[in-house]
């Protein structure tokens, strides 16, 4: 399954995007502000750094320590998406979260019915995962594009 993350409206304090799954679209995104980085990662300011462009494997195999015991992730066991290998940043999921400050890094998904902010995004998040994990369960490998 491959997942598309085009970044449509860059801003200084946030970043909201369209996910897209196998071309249809899915639900907007909310990211930190996209940051230029250098070649050593400089630029990137731990938490508040939208990641790079690339394409990143995803797996449903890791359980959050952050997540796991939370009401809103007991349907998963506190397994979220989570990205491989994307260079300068560890532990970027896919979670649940509303505005920039509950990103830490990560994406969220949701409904931007609210200037800089995703709306529903527990309802979307689950749906989003039940459909990762039935292509998992598939034998399909997920993986995300990035693009600004």
């Amino acid at each position: 399954m491959q997942l598309l993350l085009s970044r449509d409206w860059k801003k200084e304090t946030y970043t909201i995007g369209r996910l897209y799954l196998n071309d249809q679209y899915f639900s907007n995104t909310l990211e930190p502000p996209v940051r230029i980085l250098g070649k050593d990662g400089r630029g990137k300011i731990g938490g508040m750094t939208a990641i790079p462009e690339g394409r990143y494997k995803v797996t449903l195999d890791v359980v959050s320590p952050k997540y796991k015991n939370r009401p809103q992730y007991r349907f998963c066991g506190g397994r979220v998406p989570r990205l491989q290998n994307v260079p300068f940043f560890d532990g970027i999921l896919i979670h649940i979260g509303n505005t920039v400050a509950d990103t830490k890094g990560c994406i969220l998904t949701g409904e931007n019915k609210q200037k800089g902010r995703v709306l529903n995004s527990t309802a979307t998040f689950r749906k989003l995962w039940y459909i990762l994990e039935e292509a998992r369960l598939r034998g399909e490998q997920i993986e995300i594009i990035v693009r600004n």
